[in-house]
């Protein structure tokens, strides 16, 4: 029995030629300037030339990935979290808020009790969200006229929790041979009939139409992390209109695009997809003892071949990523008039280490089996390829950073000026440092007291039930009551 890697952390690595030769010690391309470039010789502070959105040039190369803030009102309304949350996404200097927040389409597609809901009723409250991250940017930035912002829109499917933190109300797009046992689908009653789906539509489209409404310059259709219309991407095994063919799996973005369009609303449109996937992983119960987890290791899988299951994954070997549908996903998504393709790989639910590699688990996740950096340079590698299919057609967001720490500056600005992303995306290390990128590329240094060391706390505490967010370096949560409880339930799993 082999016994866990010893992982070398990264700010062990004082200089970027150690950060090279571990990389290169790992046999991984991810490539590092010597420096932080400032000013207008940074790639970072270069506006977006290639694509316009809604009239605007995007005014830098710095994008905030949508979160959940697990701290909304059980009606899908605003909390003074939320309305902090917008607020620091726009002093981030962010010219790109790829999704601000996930919003669910409708109540029952929640996958918290207190998650954003985009509907009428709440449309005063996304108003005044929009505004206070367009006033923060404004009194930091001096303008909003380079800023765009996006609504990101979902339904949860699988991974549905609307009335209960801890009651799943799962509904799928087809029963799954692994993914059923783990979050209890039993019944075939669970999943979405075409009728269903069509609705479905329906709501991103009145959806669509309040996002247009309150300032909204794009809607993101969330296809990404196991949630349902990234499930449909998968649903080979699925008869009727929104399974088997390519075609068909892809109809419901056609026919949300179409229902926007024929609706009269000019709003543009963005796809946040999880670019490849792997099968389910699990803790190596081998290796997990006194509470502890073990390394990630892929369920069983050998009754589910071939793997007809998944999206960007191998069907012969469903352990290893194959991009040749997402090249074909990106090509539909020129057709369609889609302008911001915002990548991410797998789920946090299932494969959370290539969705967001990390030195430490959440609390219903595992160790890492390998160094993060491997995952890291995937995903970057991936939107290269990406990048190179759609061209100027498209623009591209890179995802997957946070890992990189310290040096996320100088492999973010290497990544821009060689045109394997437009822009590089961050999320969850805005929580702890909303300003990173902004202010490498104006001091050519980072404030490291702030750096997001992938504690995972963000995901462990909504997981058991408490609103997300930095509990270890935002000051503003680790006084929060939530701080202490999440002390003893990472105490309770080992963590």
């Amino acid at each position: 029995m082999s016994e866990p890697f010893k992982l070398i952390r990264i700010p062990s690595l004082k200089t970027t030629a150690d950060f090279r030769s571990h990389c290169a010690t790992l046999g991984i391309e991810l490539l590092c300037d010597e420096a932080i470039a400032t000013g207008v010789s940074s790639p970072l502070v270069q506006p977006v030339t290639n694509v316009i959105i809604n009239g605007k040039t995007i005014g830098n190369r710095i994008a905030i990935h949508p979160m959940e803030g697990w701290d909304g009102t059980t009606t899908g309304g605003l909390s003074e979290e939320m309305r902090r949350r917008w607020q620091r996404f726009g002093e981030s200097g962010a010219k790109l808020i790829c999704g601000a927040e996930a919003m669910a389409v409708r109540p029952d597609g929640r996958a918290n009790p207190n998650q954003l809901i985009i509907q009428e009723q709440n449309k005063a409250g996304l108003a005044e969200l929009v505004e206070i991250l367009k006033k923060a940017h404004k009194e930091k930035y001096g303008t909003t006229d380079d800023l765009v912002i996006g609504f990101q829109l979902t339904h949860s499917g699988r991974f549905c929790k609307p009335n209960d933190k801890k009651r799943w109300e799962s509904r799928v797009a087809f029963r799954h041979p692994i993914l059923d046992k783990k979050f209890g689908i039993t019944s075939d009653a669970q999943v979405f009939t075409d009728d269903e789906i069509e609705l479905l539509v329906a709501d991103f489209v009145r959806a669509s139409q309040i996002a247009w409404n309150v300032g909204a310059d794009f809607v993101d259709i969330k296809h990404c992390h196991g949630y349902l219309l990234h499930e449909l991407l998968g649903a080979h095994t699925r008869p009727g209109k929104f399974g088997g063919s390519f075609e068909n799996r892809t109809r419901i973005l056609r026919d949300i695009i179409a229902g926007i369009r024929a609706s009269g609303n000019p709003i543009e449109f963005g796809v946040r997809l999880s670019c490849f996937d792997m099968v389910p992983h699990r803790p190596d119960p081998a290796l997990s003892h006194s509470g502890k987890l073990g390394p990630g290791i892929p369920e069983e899988f050998a009754h589910c071949l071939p793997y007809r299951f998944g999206f960007g994954v191998n069907e012969s070997d469903p352990t290893q990523i194959d991009l040749t549908e997402t090249f074909q996903f990106v090509e539909l998504c020129v057709q369609l008039g889609v302008k911001i393709l915002n990548t991410t790989a797998g789920s946090p639910y299932y494969t959370p280490h290539l969705q967001r590699p990390a030195a430490y688990p959440p609390s219903d996740g595992y160790q890492p089996a390998h160094d993060p950096l491997i995952d890291v340079a995937r995903q970057i590698q991936a939107v290269k390829n990406l990048k190179a299919r759609a061209g100027d057609k498209l623009l591209v967001v890179g995802s997957g950073y946070s890992y990189l720490q310290e040096y996320l500056p100088h492999v973010a600005q290497h990544v821009v000026r060689a045109s394997w992303a437009d822009m590089v995306g961050i999320g969850r290390v805005v929580l702890s440092y909303p300003t990173m990128l902004t202010e490498a590329a104006q001091k050519g240094e980072l404030e490291k007291r702030l750096i997001c060391r992938t504690f995972s706390d963000c995901t462990t505490a909504p997981r058991n039930g408490l609103i997300s967010g930095c509990y270890p370096l935002d000051k503003f949560y680790t006084a929060k009551p939530e701080a202490a409880q999440l002390k003893e339930i990472k105490k309770s799993v080992g963590g």
